[in-house]
C-alpha cells in the first residue's frame, strides 16, 4: 500500500480558482496520454505517486482518455484510487469530462442532457467514486442548445454527481454565455480548460479578458504543444514518439520548418534562463494572472519533476518578453 510523503505540500504552490474557495497547485497531472494501453499500470502508479508526493493534488480525466480503449484511463486511476489513493481522496481534486464521440448512436456525442448524464455515470463508475470534484462540458454543442447543456451540467452539481462545473475549448462568447447561465442556475461556472502555449495565444486576444471579468478560474491544456516545446523534435520524428503515432495530427500542427526554428531560438534563451526548454513553456503559461494551473502528462516520473520546476521562475523581463515576441513573429536575430 502506497504511503504518501509527509513533506509533499512543502514544494508546491497553489492558486485561487476564480472567485471561489477552491485551490489548484500550479501545475496539474492530465492522464491524456500515458494512461490507457502504452505502459504497464504499475509504471503509471508510480508518475501517480511522484506527482502527489510532490503535492500536485489535482488529476484531469475525461471519458475518452486511455484512446483507442476510451474509458481506459478512468479505469485505471479507479485501480489505482482504490488499492492505493484511497485514504487521500479529501486531498485530490478529481476532475473528468464529457463531449466528445464515446459510444455508438446518437446518445454518446456532444452535449445533449442524456449523454451528459449518462457519461457521467459511466465514469464514477469507471474510477469506483461518488462524485468528481469538477465535471467538464468538454467542447461546445453547436446544435443542443446551451442553456440545455449548462442545465445538466446545474442538474448534476446538485445532484451530489460533481461538486464543480467547468467548460472546455469554449471560445469568448459561448464562454460568456455559459456563465450567465450557470450564474443564473445557481451553480457557478468554477474554471475554463483552453489550449495555450507558445504557439496558439488566441486566449489573450479574447477568452482571458471575460475569464477575468466573470471570476472564473483557467487551467491550460497542452503548454508543451504536445511535447514539441520541449525540443525533443529538433532531432527528428523518432520511433516511438507521439508525431509517429498512426492518426497523429502533430506534424501538421506544430513541426513546420519555421515552427522548429522557433523552438531551437526559444531553447537558446530557455538556456539562458537557467532552463530547460520545456520548463521554460511551462512557466510562460504560468506568467498569466488568468492561469490558475497548467496541465503537464508524463511518461516517467523523472521527467515529471524536471517538469515541476518550472514553478520557481514563472517571471519574465521586459527583454525576454520582447525577444521570445521576435522569435514568434519570426523577426528574431541571433547574436
Amino acid at each position: 500500500m502506497y504511503t504518501a510523503s509527509e513533506h509533499r505540500y512543502d514544494g508546491m504552490k497553489y492558486r485561487r480558482c476564480g472567485r471561489s474557495g477552491l485551490l489548484l497547485p500550479e501545475v496539474s497531472l492530465g492522464l491524456w496520454q500515458n494512461f490507457g494501453l502504452e505502459q504497464p499500470l504499475e509504471d503509471q502508479k508510480k508518475i501517480l505517486f511522484a506527482a502527489f508526493d510532490a503535492g500536485v493534488t489535482h488529476f484531469d480525466l475525461a471519458n475518452n482518455y486511455g484512446n483507442p480503449a476510451n474509458g481506459m484511463a478512468e479505469e485505471n486511476f479507479g485501480r489505482v484510487l482504490r488499492d492505493e489513493f484511497k485514504p487521500y481522496r479529501d486531498e485530490m481534486v478529481i476532475a473528468t469530462k464529457a463531449g466528445f464521440d464515446m459510444w455508438p448512436g446518437p446518445y454518446g456525442n456532444w452535449g445533449s442532457r442524456k449523454y451528459l448524464m449518462a457519461s457521467l455515470d459511466q465514469s464514477l463508475r469507471r474510477m469506483g467514486l461518488d462524485y468528481v470534484d469538477i465535471f467538464y462540458h468538454h467542447r461546445p454543442d453547436p446544435e443542443t442548445p446551451l442553456e440545455e447543456t449548462m442545465g445538466a451540467l446545474s442538474d448534476i452539481v446538485r445532484q451530489g454527481k460533481a461538486l464543480y462545473a467547468g467548460i472546455s475549448n469554449y471560445g469568448p462568447e459561448d464562454t460568456e454565455k455559459a456563465v450567465a447561465i450557470l450564474r443564473a442556475n445557481g451553480t457557478p461556472c468554477l474554471i475554463h480548460q483552453v489550449r495555450y502555449n507558445l504557439f496558439e495565444r488566441a486566449p489573450e486576444q479574447g477568452l482571458f479578458p471575460v475569464l477575468k471579468r466573470e471570476g472564473v478560474g483557467c487551467i491550460c491544456f497542452s503548454p508543451l504543444a504536445q511535447g514539441v516545446l520541449t525540443g525533443k523534435y529538433l532531432g527528428g520524428i523518432k520511433d516511438g514518439y507521439r508525431a509517429a503515432r498512426a492518426g497523429s495530427t502533430l506534424k501538421e500542427r506544430y513541426l513546420s520548418p519555421a515552427q522548429q526554428r522557433m523552438v531551437e531560438q526559444l531553447s537558446e534563451l530557455a538556456a539562458e534562463r537557467g532552463q530547460t526548454m520545456a520548463q521554460m513553456a511551462l512557466s510562460w503559461v504560468l506568467r498569466r494572472g488568468e492561469v490558475t494551473s497548467v496541465l503537464i502528462g508524463a511518461s516517467r516520473p523523472a521527467q515529471l519533476m524536471e517538469n515541476l520546476t518550472a514553478m520557481e521562475k514563472t517571471t519574465f523581463t521586459e527583454e525576454e518578453e520582447s525577444r521570445i515576441g521576435a522569435i514568434l513573429e519570426g523577426t528574431w536575430k541571433s547574436e
